[in-house]
């Protein structure tokens, strides 16, 4: 990690850095540029993402800098002293506007726009799709997983099983998605989050029986006792046991927080063990639930009335499973003051051309209805396009509308302080209140209306055919 901080210029792709200095050569470098980031495709089957990484955004874009060490290597593989010496004071000075961190979105429209000149706004591509498509991967899957789990306990327990330092952001990107704390005191340490965890087998198995490990554990936390019950047989030892020294510690003045499951039909044991737990009176006890959870087994298991206090969420979480990657793109819209585009045979290639926000129009009931994409400035729009079925069409006029994109740097700069990580996550549930619920269901979610402009339309029809024409 602070490898990466030492030569944070470096963290990009190669072909970044080859066209950043073809701009310099060719005497393009104070063309101004603007770049949109948006994604086409909603991960898990879902319809919606929860928008994270801002904060890893504007924490490298402030610390961008090439060190001496940074260009010596740059030259040794090839790239010209003209580009190095122009690198050694580079310093990015663009301007960037997004939603709020925890905002939710959708697909086409932008999410971040980038304001600079082309070798800046070309140089942070690589750095802005890594950190904000992989946190808001895993925010939108820890949201799913805090729908089911409604206020039950959850934590990360994903470190061990996450790509290696991707797990750091990981976890911050959980507690933005809903979840209450990590097991990664790294990542705990590093953003202020809550660090939470328990035991592991192998302080049982080092112990020559179950009882003794339960008594020392609780000799040491007898305010912090969680038991791990199914090392050997969780019903006929491990809650047996653990109800042995949760009366033991009531008779000193403590209690016993809690038992752990993590192997097992947790449905049947869980109710099993809370039947023992409360015939001995120790209704207060919680029980907790580990071992390959996510949304799906969450939801089964409490449809199955298991008396669940408290998931512990690991692998299908902090690697996003079942999607590996949010398709998240970064693409040029506006150069030395002339709208740009990529065109496609297909339609839904091609990206919305130009300076653009989006207007979040709300219903009478002040629920979300839909989303437009319109030229900056434009403020009356009365509909709204289908970005690709344009025959598609809805009307937003006379409803309330709120601007999502604000500039939140410029000149390079921070100009308020970023939420944290829990108020990120109040955010999150405060704007998901605002989503109707069709369009959060896990089984076929009714898609979200994002539509254009006609302004967008028209410009994205006459750039086609003007690019096109050329082609003749």
């Amino acid at each position: 990690m602070n490898l990466l901080k030492e030569h944070s210029g470096l963290y990009t792709d190669h072909y970044q850095l080859s066209m950043a200095q073809g701009y310099l050569l060719s005497s393009k470098q104070h063309v101004k540029a603007t770049f949109d980031y948006f994604f086409r495709k909603n991960p898990f089957k879902g319809a919606y993402v929860i928008f994270a990484g801002l904060s890893e955004i504007a924490d490298y874009l402030e610390n961008l800098r090439f060190s001496k060490v940074d260009c010596e290597y740059l030259e040794s593989i090839g790239f010209e002293k003209k580009f190095t010496e122009y690198l050694e004071s580079f310093t990015f000075k663009g301007n960037i506007y997004t939603p709020r961190e925890g905002e939710v979105v959708f697909p086409v429209e932008p999410i971040i726009r980038v304001e600079g000149n082309l070798v800046e706004t070309q140089l942070i591509e690589t750095a802005l799709l890594n950190y904000v498509n992989f946190s808001s991967l895993i925010a939108t899957k820890a949201h799913r997983i805090r729908m089911v789990a409604g206020n039950r306990l959850l934590t990360d327990f994903g470190l061990r099983r996450a790509q290696a330092h991707g797990s750091i952001l990981a976890s911050k990107a959980a507690i933005i998605g809903g979840f209450n704390s990590t097991s990664n005191v790294f990542g705990a340490y590093a953003f202020g989050l809550e660090s939470s965890g328990t035991q592991a087998h192998s302080w049982i198995q080092s112990f020559d029986d179950e009882l003794s490990a339960f008594r020392a554990f609780a000799e040491i936390y007898p305010d912090k006792c969680y038991l791990l019950v199914d090392t050997y047989d969780t019903l006929r030892t491990g809650i047996p046991n653990a109800i042995t020294i949760g009366l033991e510690l009531e008779a000193k003045g403590h209690r016993l927080q809690g038992i752990r499951l993590d192997s097992g039909d947790l449905a049947y044991l869980s109710k099993r063990a809370r039947k023992m737990l409360d015939e001995a009176g120790l209704h207060y006890v919680k029980i907790s639930c580990s071992n390959q959870l996510d949304e799906y087994v969450i939801r089964s298991l409490l449809e199955q009335d298991a008396p669940i206090d408290f998931f512990g969420v690991g692998t299908r979480l902090i690697t996003g499973q079942e999607d590996a990657a949010l398709d998240g793109v970064y693409k040029l819209t506006e150069s030395d003051g002339k709208p740009r585009m990529k065109i496609s045979e297909n339609l839904e290639k091609m990206i919305l051309p130009g300076i653009k926000n989006v207007h979040r129009f709300y219903d009478e009931d002040g629920m979300m209805y839909a989303d437009g994409v319109a030229l900056e400035g434009e403020t009356d729009l009365k509909i709204i396009y289908h970005p690709y079925q344009t025959y598609k069409h809805s009307s937003v006029e006379n409803l309330k509308s709120v601007v999502l994109l604000e500039k939140i740097m410029e000149n390079g700069k921070l100009l308020n302080k970023l939420p944290s990580p829990y108020e990120a996550a109040g955010y999150v549930k405060e704007v998901m209140s605002k989503l109707n619920p069709e369009h959060k269901r896990f089984e076929f979610p009714h898609i979200y209306k994002v539509g254009i402009s006609k302004k967008v339309l028209d410009m994205r029809t006459s750039l086609i055919n003007n690019i096109r024409s050329k082609m003749l």
